[in-house]
């Protein structure tokens, strides 16, 4: 505990963010307007947000367009819920609007700028239901590429714009009264999974996932039912099946990881992106797993002009049974450091320390997360003989004093004080 203590103390030395500065919890933090853990029925920062958007409002009732693909299925109501596609006014090679694989190094502005143009079709149906709309749908999301589309609303959208920090920002939204699609180029190994309807979902996701088709695309098809033994397929809300495929897919890697030899050195990667600063720190041990996440004073989440807030989520070498409280995001950082595990066949203990600052204005998914720690892994790592030296290096990088994040982290103050094998000897 001495190399702990002198690392909080040099971290402790005039208080980076302000003498006054200090942890504070914050259920908008853990809520980020999806659960409405506040007692309101909508989140305020996102009614404040959603006011001040601009854009060019779809005047009419029809609207042709070229789907990138893209799809939405609601949880408000479930069983029965609000589906259908998503598509902007434009013909062509939409595809980026709705990739987050290809969203890397873009503003904020520019993302909010290509998904404000989709205007959601809602068809209200049962998950278990089987008609045109949803048929439609999932031939759409099946797709390999924008799928031309016609859509025929029984109103004039509204002017919204739904933001989660879970799902891809879009826009304006309308009750779906007809559908009608030109022919769908579907993903020749998406079909093969969708034809066996004796292969479990879990099985169907993890196939797609080794023959390189993008974690986006698996999430879109999974949500509309498309795998699975035949009589158990169901449609899954958008929010829940994006988390859900990132924890399938990082569950199968871990169980690969483990069994590989622990790293040599600690380990230090860094990425920056939409004022995001993402620390992810490897140490020499068994597989564990800790995603941490601190919201700046004056942040999307935290409105507090003096405060930060900060909130984690970890699992030990046996891994978790509950919903991690911090959200999606832990499952999608997951999955991008066990990639590069399974790549260096090595297990590491690993924490992800992800620091958000002002200039986040607006929530755009956990994508951004997962892309942020990707961006991470393929850089060379910085690497220390001890864990002081790694940490030394984190406190340079982010403006939170280290104390914060070493007195609130499971893994860390495990590491500095559990002795190893090797220390009796």
């Amino acid at each position: 505990m001495k190399f702990a203590k002198k690392v909080v103390d040099i971290a402790r030395k005039d208080g980076l963010i302000g003498k006054n500065a200090k942890l504070e919890k914050n259920i908008c933090v853990l809520c980020k307007g999806s659960k409405m853990l506040c007692g309101r029925s909508k989140c305020p920062i996102l009614i404040k947000l959603n006011f001040h958007s601009k854009y060019k409002l779809l005047d009419k009732t029809e609207l042709d367009g070229s789907s990138p693909p893209s799809v939405f299925i609601g949880r408000i109501g479930y069983p029965n819920v609000y589906i259908g596609p998503m598509i902007p006014p434009e013909v062509g090679d939409t595809s980026i609007i709705d990739t987050p694989e290809r969203w890397f190094g873009k503003s904020i502005e520019e993302i909010a700028d290509f998904r404000i143009k989709l205007v959601r079709g809602m068809y209200k149906t049962n998950i278990r239901d089987r008609n045109k709309i949803i048929e439609l749908t999932r031939e759409i999301a099946l797709s390999k590429k924008p799928v031309d589309s016609e859509m025929t609303l029984s109103k004039k959208p509204k002017r919204s714009v739904i933001m989660s920090d879970e799902v891809q920002p879009f826009g304006a939204s309308a009750p779906l009264k007809d559908l009608s699609i030109d022919n769908s180029y579907w993903d020749r190994k998406m079909e093969k999974c969708y034809y066996d309807t004796d292969l479990k979902a879990k099985e169907a996701v993890n196939f797609l996932y080794k023959k390189n088709v993008p974690v986006s695309s698996i999430q879109k098809a999974f949500s509309t039912g498309s795998f699975g033994i035949e009589k158990n397929r169901k449609l899954v809300p958008t929010r829940w099946s994006i988390t859900a495929v990132d924890d399938m897919l990082g569950k199968e890697i871990m169980e690969k990881v483990k069994r590989f030899p622990v790293i040599n050195e600690y380990r230090v990667y860094e990425s920056v992106f939409l004022d995001n600063r993402f620390e992810i720190l490897m140490i020499p041990q068994a597989w564990s797993y800790e995603s941490m996440e601190t919201w700046y004073p004056g942040t999307l989440w935290n409105q507090s002009p003096t405060n930060f807030v900060l909130y984690s989520d970890s699992e030990t070498y046996k891994g978790r049974t509950t919903y991690a409280k911090i959200g999606g995001c832990y499952y999608s950082a997951r999955l991008a450091v066990l990639e590069l595990l399974e790549k260096e066949k090595r297990q590491a203990t690993v924490i992800v320390l992800r620091e958000a600052h002002p200039g986040y204005i607006m929530p755009v998914g956990v994508w951004h997360v997962r892309e942020n720690v990707r961006n991470a892994m393929r850089s060379k790592p910085l690497k220390f003989d001890t864990l002081e030296e790694a940490l030394l290096r984190v406190a340079e990088r982010l403006e939170i004093p280290i104390n914060f994040w070493i007195e609130n982290s499971d893994l860390l103050r495990e590491s500095f004080t559990q002795k190893k094998l090797t220390h009796w000897i």
